[in-house]
C-alpha cells in the first residue's frame, strides 16, 4: 500500500495528543517523544494517519492536512460536540463536501468527502 502521511508541527505533544486523541478519537500508533513534550507521535483513526512533531525545526509552521472520509456529516456531528463554533459542512463547487478547523498549534485540519444527496 502506498500512502502519504502529513506531519503537523506542534509546540507541545501533551496538548496535541490531548486534542487529537481525547477530543477527536485518534489513537497513538507510535511515540518517540522524550518526556512526552518533544519528539514524534503517530496517530491513526479509521485509516487516517497524521504525525505530530514537536518541535518541528526547519519545516515551517501552520501546516494543513486534508482527511478524506466517507461520511463528512457523521464526523462533523461527532467533532462538533468537542469543538465549539465548528462551521457546518458545505458543498464545494469542485465536487466535495467539506469542513475545517484549526488545531491548538494553528494547523488547519480540512475534512472532505463526497457530496451526498438525501
Amino acid at each position: 500500500m502506498n500512502r502519504a502521511v502529513a506531519n503537523l508541527p506542534s509546540l507541545d505533544l501533551v496538548v496535541a495528543r490531548r486534542f487529537y486523541c481525547d477530543l477527536l478519537g485518534f489513537q497513538v500508533i507510535f511515540d518517540t517523544s522524550e518526556g512526552g513534550r518533544e519528539g514524534l507521535v503517530g496517530l491513526e483513526r479509521d485509516g487516517m494517519r497524521i504525525n505530530i512533531d514537536a518541535p518541528m525545526d526547519g519545516h515551517g509552521r501552520q501546516a494543513c492536512v486534508s482527511l478524506e472520509v466517507d461520511d463528512v456529516a457523521a464526523l462533523h456531528a461527532e467533532w462538533a460536540a468537542h469543538l465549539p463554533g465548528l462551521e457546518p459542512p458545505a458543498d464545494q463547487p469542485w465536487g466535495a463536501r467539506t469542513f475545517g478547523f484549526q488545531d491548538p498549534d494553528d494547523n488547519t485540519v480540512f475534512v472532505l468527502g463526497p457530496i451526498t444527496t438525501a
